[in-house]
């Protein structure tokens, strides 16, 4: 027979939404958050893409996030260069914030230990787990997927499956002593048929390059155009340094529609599992911290009301912005080279506020009601076109 250990909260995933939760947690709730990389914050799966705003309003100790006051953007025959100063971009030393985040509350944290699957018995749930070889049970009244994309748990109990429509990234880190460590860049365009491009510099003085696709608009692998990008001229066009001694971190989110079915009858999701990520840029990190904590707060309530009372604010507050977002996420992923041109020169007409809003996936009442009009008015021209 297998060994079982009880506890009231199961949270599937150390990411910084697993984390988050157990964070807020009070210490009267046992929880215990089970990990199958071998330690917190590694491998790297995130360029760690933030603002330093929210840094500040999340409580995040500033030493893990470098600050970036201007971005250059490219694409094959247009350049912006745009000033973020007003609300500069931060770039997280994710490992130890995650690893900082593993210290803020009391839950017993199990990292090397895999997620087999879960049954309901008796209003409650029995999940096998496996660490060096050796199942075990866990017997809980709660069970929170934050495992990201693969939505294990979920998929598990047949609740949700994985999604179809996938961004996947690979970014080489490494030294770039000569980079201004306050410049970022994204690219466009022939560099990277079908997909995109960044350069971030960190808070160790390391630059991160990257590349990314959108599965299955791109039959691209993030690897091929990465050496595409290094054999060609791109990155001396754009004053980036090529990668030496280089470490390679590589991730994977959901590229689909926001939808907010969040609690299921004692199943809950957050983070990647909940496609939380911005459809804009794909940063989530803060949006999990946030979101990750309130959870917390409400599954210590202790109280199904308590749940939907979390479910209804983040629908609240992100269904209609990243509906919005994801219109755009989804056009941008079919542009061609002279497309992208297009589009970087319609980037000059924004102020850096408006520009800075939208890679926030922050869509303001003025930018919605025009987008509003804009849908309205090509409605009319196609009915008129049709008579």
């Amino acid at each position: 027979m297998l060994e079982r250990v009880d506890t009231e909260i199961l949270i599937v995933g150390g990411g910084p939404a697993g984390l988050s939760v157990a964070s807020t947690l009070p210490d009267h709730v046992s929880a215990i958050l089970v990990h199958q990389d071998r330690e917190i914050g590694k491998p790297v799966r995130t360029s760690g893409g933030c603002w330093m705003r929210d840094v500040d309003a999340l409580g995040l100790p500033p030493e893990f996030a470098h600050p970036v006051n201007h971005a250059d953007i490219y694409s094959d025959n247009e350049h912006l260069t745009v000033d973020m100063s007003s609300d500069p971009v931060a770039v997280l030393n994710v490992t130890d914030l995650y690893r900082w985040l593993s210290v803020q509350s009391n839950a017993d944290i199990r990292c090397a230990t895999k997620y087999l699957g879960t049954c309901r018995k008796g209003g409650q749930f029995v999940s096998r787990l496996r660490k060096n070889g050796e199942e075990y049970e866990v017997v809980s009244r709660i069970i929170v997927d934050a495992s990201g994309w693969h939505c294990a748990v979920l998929q598990d109990l047949g609740l949700w499956a994985p999604p179809d429509r996938r961004g996947i990234g690979i970014e080489y880190e490494f030294a770039a002593p000569f980079h201004d460590p306050n410049r970022a860049a994204l690219f466009f365009g022939s560099a990277t048929p079908t997909g995109y491009g960044w350069a971030f510099p960190t808070t160790s003085g390391n630059l991160r390059l990257g590349v990314g696709v959108i599965e299955p608009d791109s039959d691209q692998s993030p690897k091929t155009l990465m050496q595409g990008l290094l054999e060609g001229g791109a990155l001396e066009k754009m004053e980036l340094p090529k990668p030496e001694n280089f470490h390679v971190n590589a991730g994977i989110l959901p590229s689909i529609p926001f939808t907010s079915n969040l609690v299921f009858d004692g199943v809950v999701r957050v983070g990647d599992s909940a496609n939380m990520a911005t459809p804009t840029l794909g940063e989530g990190i803060r949006i999990c911290i946030e979101q990750g904590r309130n959870l917390g707060a409400a599954l210590g309530d202790g109280s199904p009301d308590a749940l939907r009372r979390w479910e209804r604010m983040v629908r609240r507050k992100l269904a209609l912005q990243y509906r919005i977002g994801f219109e755009a996420n989804r056009r941008a992923a079919a542009y061609t080279p002279q497309d992208w041109d297009r589009s970087v020169a319609r980037m000059r007409t924004l102020s850096p506020e408006e520009l800075l809003r939208f890679f926030r996936n922050d869509f303001s009442a003025r930018m919605i009601l025009h987008r509003g009009a804009q849908s309205i008015t090509r409605k009319i021209s196609r009915a008129l076109r049709g008579r």
